[in-house]
């Protein structure tokens, strides 16, 4: 991996705004030769195959590529993934336990005084700038019918907002709430949005055209998270082209060198983070900056913290976070046998004993981030076996496999879980109609798709108006209310509607509206 970049300021800003890059420096002659026998020493001297044959231009590429490339480290990471240690015959059985009670929270069960502590004591960091956000925003929506990042997706709401659009406005609110409830004339909620290389500048682009939905353009960290050579059967480097390495980003798990290699960790520590929040962009339920889970985590004073939502039943096919041989971990529902699934809790024997199904929805405590360097390289990297595109390096040929021929390697973001200590591990129940609802899958699929997403967002809308005392008058298939986050954070604020009748579909976008 790519040691840590030792960015000025001034380039770091440019970074994160979009400035235009000079023009990569042509390297030495000395340079390239130093670098051709690093990767020829390890065996991945096919890389230069072409070399004779590339412009100037096509070299500098080349060689600033291979530059952000350890090949003993890939080699490291070839052997590991191509050739898996096997399991020891005598290795422990498995045990699994979900997280002791000390250790969690639910806002199903909990008491509402709490969580009311919570909100305010996350609301309080809010206000004294020590809250940040960090989205992994690296897909395209290419299963919506989409090439443009799946941030930008419009879900067919009455507003047409975009994910990203939902989620700017949210952290805007919780913001102005802030402000409010702690007297203060201006609090700040940094967004870091991770991107990948496809989605960088198309992210950029709109996040620009839509003037950064009134969100300040200082406060936007749009960066990129880093990517892995594609690595052949037989260990080697493949090429994309004569003068371009076949890459693919490291997986949400690439967040945490992504911090480091391009200089958001130290914007953090500039501006006095100390608790972030980390999710996913396709969740249009997300409680950005949740205050609650703010509150929640820093009153535990740990590291990291979950949000997990009850699973459906004993056969949903969601990964639980649990303990596993006495560490927290993610563990896929596949790796669950049938009575473990369906066990039920001794004290609550009407729910699932393993139920806290994974969201991706992370909190962490700024001093982790401080220690990322003693930890990432422990992380693993997993195996995706694809049919990878590439150049033959001895004939020159494209080759366009008709079944895989390689591997990507990826890492996961919960791959930190199991090296977290189990009193700097916490993890608290939210309810999933209120806070997850993922987009995955093509309009018309009737599961996690633009119309579930859509029907989700306005069926909260409506709950909340009616727990207000609003009156929603649905006519036919019609159904739900949009309210803008900017209205309201979490159905907070909707006093003015009581007594009002409502005809969906429908939207509220100021106060005024009926």
């Amino acid at each position: 991996m790519a040691a840590a970049v030792k960015d000025t300021v001034s380039s770091i800003l440019d970074k994160f705004h979009g400035k235009a890059e000079d023009a990569p420096r042509e390297p030495s002659t000395q340079e390239f030769n130093e670098l051709k026998e690093k990767f020829e020493k390890a065996g991945q001297g096919q890389v230069f195959a072409f070399l004779e044959e590339l412009k100037p231009a096509e070299k500098t590429q080349l060689f600033h590529q291979l530059s952000n490339f350890d090949p003993t480290r890939i080699n490291e990471l070839a052997d590991k993934a191509l050739n898996p240690p096997k399991a020891a015959a005598e290795e422990k059985q498995t045990t699994l336990e979900p997280l002791p009670e000390k250790a969690t929270a639910s806002i199903i069960d909990s008491n509402p005084e709490e969580l009311e502590k919570y909100y305010k004591e996350g609301l309080k960091f809010v206000s004294e700038n020590k809250v940040a956000v960090v989205l992994m925003a690296g897909g395209q929506g290419t299963r919506l019918g989409s090439s443009a990042p799946k941030g930008c997706f419009d879900i067919g709401l009455p507003s047409h907002k975009s994910l990203f659009q939902i989620q700017a406005e949210r952290i805007a609110k919780v913001q102005l709430l802030a402000q409010k409830e702690y007297g203060k004339e201006k609090a700040v909620i940094p967004w870091y949005v991770m991107t990948s290389g496809p989605t960088r500048k198309p992210t950029e682009e709109f996040f620009e055209q839509h003037n950064y939905f009134g969100l300040e353009k200082s406060n936007v960290v749009i960066f990129e998270q880093g990517v892995l050579p594609c690595i052949s059967n037989d260990g080697k480097i493949l090429m994309e082209s004569k003068s371009k390495v076949a890459v693919a980003p490291d997986g949400n798990g690439g967040i945490y060198q992504a911090l480091l290699t391009s200089g958001v960790r130290k914007d953090m520590r500039d501006r006095g983070i100390q608790h972030i929040h980390a999710y996913c962009v396709d969740n249009c339920l997300v409680k950005v900056a949740d205050p609650v889970f703010i509150g929640f985590a820093a009153s535990k004073d740990v590291d990291i913290a979950t949000k997990v939502v009850r699973k459906r039943n004993a056969s949903e096919s969601v990964g639980l976070i649990l303990l596993k041989n006495g560490k927290p971990d993610v563990v896929e529902y596949s790796e669950i046998d049938k009575e473990t699934a369906e066990a039920k809790d001794p004290k609550q024997p009407d729910v699932l004993k393993f139920r806290a199904a994974n969201i991706v929805n992370h909190y962490y405590s700024f001093r982790f981030f401080e220690s990322i360097e003693t930890w990432s390289h422990k992380l693993p990297h997993h195996v995706a076996r694809k049919k990878i595109p590439h150049v033959n390096t001895e004939t020159g040929e494209t080759v366009k496999p008709e079944k895989p021929n390689g591997v990507k390697l990826e890492q996961f973001v919960f791959d930190v879980f199991p090296m977290t200590p189990l009193d700097k591990f916490a993890s608290i129940e939210v309810k999933r109609e209120d806070e997850f609802s993922p987009l995955k899958n093509a309009k018309g699929t009737g599961e996690d798709d633009p119309d579930t997403s859509k029907r989700d967002i306005m069926q909260q809308g409506q709950r909340w108006i009616e727990k207000a005392g609003g009156v929603v008058v649905s006519e036919g298939e019609a159904t739900g209310v949009e309210v803008s986050p900017l209205i309201s954070y979490a159905g907070e604020g909707l006093e003015f509607l009581k007594g009002r009748q409502i005809k969906a579909p429908a939207v509220i976008e100021k106060e005024a509206e009926q």
